[in-house]
């Protein structure tokens, strides 16, 4: 049976959990296994540049050690996803592409809510190298920490006042920009009647087809 490997880079097991949640949905019988694994070495929230460049390093090792079919790395700033491509022959997806193609596929123009401004940066990054900057109609930072994005309601009216400013920038569509925000997807989403796209679930679907046959 395939193995898909989705790592958690950073070192929290409990947004290691919210990631697990929310790709459960994709355990099917005679599907692929799906594991998620937690990174100790990893900072304990990518923040800012620093946090995502020391999560690299111990994402490639993972890869290096640990057999799979597929990876995903389940950060929403697809911390070195080149340098993991580079490790393995095996396809490695990043979370935040996956999304952004995701979205698009539902709306011409779509939002991102970041966990913090500094994020911003690295989904801009993503989006040109995918050439779909123009697409972004806007984004969004709640600058919260990990911890308060897990709570499940301390952050639920921010962010969804945020996605209410997102849809009238003109988002069709909205990208939650941290797996820690999992668990608020089906709230947002009934909170604007616009599609929200959690990152791990878009992962699934290019993942699970890379391992067949």
């Amino acid at each position: 049976m395939a193995r898909i490997l989705i790592i958690n880079p950073n070192a929290s097991s409990a947004c290691t959990a919210g990631i697990d949640a929310a790709i459960a949905p994709f355990r099917v019988p005679g599907g692929p296994t799906l594991d998620v694994v937690t990174t100790p070495e990893g900072p304990p929230a990518i923040y800012s540049w620093r946090d995502w460049h020391a999560a690299v390093e111990p994402v490639c090792r993972r890869i290096e050690r640990e057999t799979a079919d597929a990876y995903v790395i389940a950060c929403a700033s697809d911390p070195g996803i080149e340098a993991a491509r580079a490790t393995t022959d095996q396809p490695v997806f990043g979370v935040f592409r996956c999304a952004a193609a995701a979205a698009i596929a539902r709306a011409e123009r779509f939002g991102v809510i970041a966990i913090v401004e500094a994020s911003k940066a690295r989904h801009m990054l993503a989006l040109r190298a995918m050439g779909l900057e123009n697409r972004l109609a806007a984004e969004v930072a709640l600058n919260a920490t990990m911890d308060e994005l897990l709570d499940p309601v301390l952050t639920r009216a921010r962010m969804t006042e945020a996605a209410h400013a997102l849809a009238a920038a003109g988002a069709g569509a909205i990208i939650l920009g941290c797996t820690g925000m999992a668990h608020h997807r089906a709230a947002i989403a009934e909170a604007t009647g616009l599609p929200v796209v959690e990152p791990c679930q878009a992962a699934m679907g290019p993942a699970i087809l890379s391992t067949i046959a």
